[in-house]
């Protein structure tokens, strides 16, 4: 009977240029949603009294998605769930306004995600951000 041993891939930490890449992919994807929330405020500011409560629950999203991607471009490798976590997220966001069809806003909005969705996958392998879940023995606080 053998052993399966796992790959260096699956284990072995990202190189310096992929690591940068995928944490500076991570800080834009936070940037741009940081945008969305300041854009998402000016709309909050403005809505009609039907419109407070969704556009301020959409806002403290986008803060919230912000400061996850921040947290993913900071500490890539030490947030275990939390890269899984955004990108179902936001996949199921995609999935949604593609099946809603023509509604307002759903269309350019999965758009959007699905980009989101993109650079975010692309930051998750190019960090090998799946290492946060491995036990260390050199830093058990990670």
């Amino acid at each position: 009977m053998t052993a399966a041993t796992p790959t260096r891939l699956t284990t072995a930490a990202p190189t310096h240029r992929a690591d940068l890449a995928g944490r500076a992919l991570a800080a834009l994807a936070s940037l741009a949603t940081g945008v969305a929330f300041v854009n998402g405020v000016l709309l909050t500011i403005n809505a009609s009294d039907d419109r407070l409560f969704i556009e301020g629950w959409r806002v403290s999203s986008y803060g919230i998605f912000a400061a996850l991607f921040a947290l993913l471009a900071l500490r890539p490798r030490q947030a275990a769930g939390v890269w899984e976590i955004v990108l179902v997220g936001k996949t199921a966001l995609v999935v949604f306004g593609a099946l809603i069809g023509d509604v307002p806003e759903a269309r350019l909005s999965a758009i959007i995600d699905f980009g989101l969705v993109a650079v975010v996958a692309t930051a998750y392998v190019l960090c090998r951000g799946w290492l946060a879940w491995q036990p260390t023995t050199t830093n058990p606080t990670r």
